[in-house]
């Protein structure tokens, strides 16, 4: 068994061809175990049709490419390249492309963790 895994998703233009609704899961692709992250691209008027929200997750947001809203309690919050946004589990959320937008979503359990950076690594 190896202490890495390596595996390639494709240009992140193409995840519409490539993956069902334009997402990429990578917990299952490279067998994560701390969090889910996945990876989206979604085109200009696309909208999440629902609302949600998570029991104990919290989520990233980190977007790379576009311009769009999210619906963070009933406050509409307008994001863009270059956004990063973090939302808690009990926050209701759903999400409107106004023009083609790429993201990056990491979720993991709210309040757990325990270190970070360099308070996890060792000079070897």
């Amino acid at each position: 068994m190896s202490n890495y895994e390596i595996k390639e998703i494709g240009k992140l233009e193409e995840l519409g061809k490539n993956y069902e609704n334009g997402k990429a899961f990578l917990h299952d692709l490279l067998g994560l175990t701390s969090c889910e992250i996945s990876i989206t691209s979604m085109p200009q008027g696309a909208k999440i049709p629902f609302n949600h929200k998570h029991k104990q997750n919290e989520e990233v947001y980190i977007f790379l490419k576009g311009e769009g809203t999210m619906t963070l309690d009933e406050k509409e919050i307008p994001f863009k390249e270059g956004t990063c946004i973090k939302v808690m589990p009990e926050a209701v959320r759903t999400m409107e492309a106004k023009t083609d937008i790429q993201y990056i979503c990491i979720q993991a359990k709210a309040g757990s963790l325990e270190q970070f950076a360099f308070g996890d690594g060792e000079l070897c």
